[in-house]
């Protein structure tokens, strides 16, 4: 079905921004990049970075029976497929709405069979062509080998990126959630705010490799669809299934960074003993473990690593590893309907929080706290956690990103306040320039 070459590129980094800034011209794009050279601790990685362009196919729903559809067309095209997973998929999962107003307007769910795919391992590229365009694998490398990288952004204009929710209402919104944890409704919760402009007129692929330059992510990812884009700079992943082993690596717990290293260390290690951030880690944890254990042989679920403290460029954060095998009656689209969405994103019980979730945030999450990625041919997959990541609507000329923390009994809503502040400074230094 695909027309394989492979390359050798002597500076892999410099291809990278070659390769991504070439494929502009196409209509559909999804680049992911695992930042490998700056984070070292990447055990279930399967490529540094890879590149798909050009749908041939493609699957664009709301949440009515998406997870059928998706089912459908997965099983169908038993080809690469790659592309998103909205948020507000939980409608279709639970009985569950999403009444809040949505200045983006993405499509609940998105994939598409890209008619060409680059995978880059070190310094080696591999392009997988569809026959019906294989002639263009060596003009095509060719391009981009001597493609004059220019970002400039210069298009950008004058916008102000506002604050959904003030300081005096976020807190307000804190103690309600603290009420439904004492109350016994919810023991964590999730809860996330919006930050946004309109008449915004900027060139996201230069927004994303400045977000990229300063956040260095292992689950980076860049989108296009058509007027639609995604640019993040996410740190997790949401669920990646190899063969009969599914992995899932919740972050709960941040800390700021700093350019003294004694200072930098000692903020590290005081997150890796702070028994709020450590709590928020385990209740996830233990949502994870019963997420998986729906769909995973008896007693295969384990908790690999409880609460390991990793070190980004922006932040430190606790991050566990939970893995389980596979029950061989489960298909790949019945591992994401069970686990779907992503306990750190929701809180627990899931179903109740996500209800508060609704009733408290003013805007829909939409791809926000959803999950890019993509399916193989033999159906294992690997997907992100959507944050850390600026969304925008060209055509409506509306930007956007959101910011939460994990609220648990032991908040004090001024920090968590700042929590969020401290996760939004990547994003507004990018957009301010």
């Amino acid at each position: 079905m695909r027309v394989s070459k492979t390359y050798i590129v002597p500076n892999p980094e410099d291809f990278k921004q070659k390769m991504l800034s070439w494929s502009q011209q196409f209509r559909e794009i999804v680049y992911l990049d695992s930042n490998i050279d700056f984070n070292e601790n990447q055990k279930y990685k399967t490529f540094d970075a890879v590149l798909a362009i050009d749908a041939f196919t493609s699957l664009k729903t709301d949440f009515q029976n998406a997870f059928d559809d998706l089912k459908q067309y997965q099983q169908t095209i038993n080809d690469w497929i790659f592309g998103y997973l909205g948020y507000d998929l939980k409608n279709d999962l639970e009985n569950l709405s999403s009444k809040n107003p949505d200045g983006l307007n993405f499509a609940d769910l998105y994939f598409f069979q890209p008619k060409k795919i680059f995978f880059l391992n070190g310094n080696i590229l591999e392009m997988q062509y569809l026959r019906l365009c294989d002639d263009d694998i060596e003009s095509d490398f060719q391009g981009i080998t001597n493609f004059e990288v220019d970002v400039s952004d210069a298009i950008q204009n004058d916008f102000d990126i506002e604050q959904r929710i003030a300081k005096a209402d976020y807190l307000e919104k804190i103690k309600a959630v603290l009420a439904h944890i004492q109350k016994g409704d919810i023991y964590e919760m999730n809860f996330c705010m919006e930050f946004f402009a309109n008449n915004a007129i900027v060139n996201p692929l230069e927004k994303y490799f400045s977000l990229n330059e300063i956040s260095r992510s292992p689950f980076s990812c860049f989108f296009k669809n058509n007027k639609h884009f995604l640019i993040s700079a996410s740190p997790e992943r949401y669920l990646k299934k190899v063969n009969n082993l599914l992995i899932s690596q919740p972050i709960k717990g941040t800390s700021a960074r700093f350019l003294d290293n004694e200072e930098d260390e000692c903020s590290k290690n005081n997150l890796l003993n702070n028994q709020k951030e450590r709590s928020e880690n385990i209740m996830i944890t233990d949502l994870v473990r019963n997420d998986l254990s729906k769909i995973a042989t008896k007693g295969s679920v384990k908790v690999e690593a409880l609460c390991e403290a990793y070190s980004f460029l922006q932040v430190h954060q606790l991050i566990s590893t939970i893995t389980s095998n596979i029950d061989e009656q489960f298909g790949a689209i019945d591992l994401l309907r069970a686990t779907f969405p992503m306990g750190s994103m929701t809180g627990a019980p899931k179903i109740s929080a996500m209800k508060i979730i609704d009733s408290l945030e003013l805007t829909k999450r939409g791809l926000y706290s959803g999950a890019v990625g993509y399916f193989s041919p033999t159906a294992d997959f690997d997907f992100n956690v959507v944050i850390r990541s600026i969304l925008y609507n060209q055509e409506k000329k509306y930007i956007s990103f959101s910011v939460g923390s994990a609220i648990t009994g032991l908040s004090v809503p001024e920090n968590e306040y700042e929590e969020c502040l401290l996760k939004a400074k990547a994003m507004l230094k990018v957009l301010q320039n």
